[in-house]
C-alpha cells in the first residue's frame, strides 16, 4: 500500500464506518466477520481527486439533463473518488443550469464519485489562447458587454456572468481567468475575497502581470504549459511565473501528449509533488473509440488517437482517465508510485482543503483504490463502500 511517504508491503488497511481505523504492517484478515478484499500483488492507493474534468464516455458537464451525475457514476472505474466538474466558457443561462446540478449533487450526495465545488474555465480568458474555448462567449471583466475578441455582443455581458457566480458562490471552487485582460487583476482580488480559488490560464500574461496576480491572491495554474506562451530564458512569461512562485500549485495534464514527459519531470522537480496536481482534463471524448464524436460545451469534438480535437484539429482537452495519468507519471515521467499518489490524490486534496482525503492513514476517509500491477483499477472504495470492481 502507498502511505504518505513510503510503500508498505504485505500490509492491511482496516475500514469501519467510512474511515480507515487501522493501517497494519502485516497481512491480516481483520476482525471477525469483516469483508476481505485480497489486494496481494496490487497497489492500494488513496482515491484520486481530479480537479479538472469536463466529461467522459460521451457525457459533457454542460449537456442537457443530468450529465454531472452521469460523470460521477462513471469516474470510480478510473480510480476517481472526488472531482471538480469543470465548465468551459458559456452563456449565463447554461452556467446557472450547470451550477444548479452541482449544488443539488453536493447537497444530496451521489452513489458515485464525490462531487466537489465546480471549476470554471470562465468567460474571462484571452481569446488568443482560447484553444477549444468558444471565443464568442469570452468577455472582458471591466467592459460590460464588450467581448474579449473585440466588438460587442448583445447576448450577455460580463456583469451577467458575475451575477451567476455571485448567486452560486458556495458551489464554485476554482475560477480560471487571464489576468492581463482589462480589469483582470481587480477580478482576481474580488474572487479571492469572495472565497474562490483563482487559477491563471488560457492567458498570455507576462511574468510581471502573472506575479501581480499572485500578489493579488491567485494560487493555482490551469494546465501548466498548455494555452499559454512557451517559457524562454529571457521571457519566462506565465509558465515561468507559475514555476517560480512558491505558493502556487500547478495542474499538469500528464498524459504524455499535452506535455512532454521530460517537461513533466522538469515541472515536478521545480515545484515538488506538494505543488503539482495531476489532472485528466478529460472530455466527453474520453473512453470513445478513435473517430468517435462528442460535445465540449456544445461544440463538436472528436476522439483522436491521442487526445480530443475540434473539427479543425485543435486540441480540445484529453481523452485520458486518471488511472492512465497515474500510470504515465510512473512509466514515462520518472515518478515513483509514492510521488504519483501524491500528485493524483494528496496534493489536490490538500490544495482544495479536503481534510482527511488523499492519504492512506488511520482516521482518514476510506476513499481507496486497488491498482493492479499495470495500474489498472481493480476496486474503488468511496467512504468504505465498494463503488467499482473490475468485472
Amino acid at each position: 500500500m502507498i502511505v504518505a511517504d513510503r510503500v508498505i508491503s504485505d500490509g492491511t488497511v482496516i475500514v469501519d464506518g467510512g474511515r480507515i481505523v487501522a493501517v497494519e504492517r502485516r497481512f491480516s484478515k481483520g476482525p471477525a466477520g469483516a469483508t476481505v478484499i485480497d489486494a496481494r500483488g496490487c497497489h492500494v492507493v488513496p482515491g484520486f481527486v481530479d480537479v479538472h474534468v469536463h466529461g467522459s464516455h460521451g457525457h459533457d458537464v454542460l449537456d442537457d439533463g443530468a450529465p454531472v451525475a452521469r460523470l460521477a457514476a462513471l469516474l470510480p472505474a478510473f480510480g476517481v473518488t472526488a472531482f471538480c466538474p469543470t465548465s468551459v466558457a458559456c452563456t449565463p443561462f447554461v452556467l446557472a443550469a450547470f451550477l444548479k446540478q452541482v449544488s443539488h449533487l453536493r447537497a444530496a450526495g451521489t452513489p458515485g464519485a464525490r462531487v466537489l465545488a465546480a471549476h470554471l474555465e470562465s468567460n474571462f480568458l484571452n481569446p488568443d489562447f482560447a484553444g477549444a474555448q468558444p471565443v464568442e462567449c469570452l468577455r472582458i471583466p471591466s467592459a460590460g458587454g464588450a467581448t474579449a475578441a473585440g466588438g460587442t455582443e448583445s447576448g450577455f455581458s460580463s456583469n451577467d456572468v458575475l451575477a451567476v457566480i455571485a448567486a452560486h458562490r458556495q458551489d464554485i471552487g476554482v475560477v480560471t481567468l487571464a489576468p492581463e485582460l482589462p480589469g483582470g487583476i481587480e477580478l482576481v482580488r474580488a474572487l479571492v475575497a469572495a472565497g474562490h480559488r483563482v487559477s491563471l490560464g488560457h492567458s498570455g500574461a507576462s511574468y510581471d502581470t502573472a506575479m501581480e496576480a499572485v500578489d493579488a491572491g491567485a494560487r493555482h495554474a490551469t494546465h501548466l504549459f498548455n494555452r499559454m506562451p512557451p517559457v524562454s530564458h529571457r521571457v519566462p512569461g506565465l509558465a515561468g511565473a507559475m514555476l517560480s512562485a512558491p505558493d502556487v500549485a500547478v495542474e499538469l495534464i500528464a498524459d504524455g501528449v499535452h506535455v512532454h514527459p521530460a517537461i513533466c519531470r522538469m515541472a515536478i522537480a521545480s515545484k515538488g509533488t506538494g505543488r503539482v496536481m495531476a489532472i485528466s482534463d478529460g472530455t466527453a471524448a474520453a473512453g470513445l473509440p478513435v473517430g468517435g464524436t462528442a460535445r465540449l460545451g456544445g461544440r463538436r469534438i472528436h476522439a483522436g488517437s491521442h487526445a480530443a480535437e475540434l473539427d479543425d484539429g485543435t486540441l480540445a482537452g484529453s481523452t485520458a482517465t486518471m488511472d492512465r495519468i497515474f500510470a504515465t507519471l510512473v512509466t514515462r515521467c520518472g515518478a515513483t508510485v509514492v510521488d504519483a499518489a501524491a500528485m493524483c490524490a494528496l496534493t489536490p486534496a490538500r490544495q482544495l482543503g479536503l481534510v482527511g482525503h488523499g492519504v492512506v492513514a488511520e482516521g482518514a476517509v476510506a476513499d481507496l483504490v486497488v491498482l493492479g500491477p499495470s495500474f489498472d483499477v481493480r476496486h474503488t472504495l468511496i467512504g468504505g463502500q465498494i463503488a467499482y470492481s473490475k468485472p
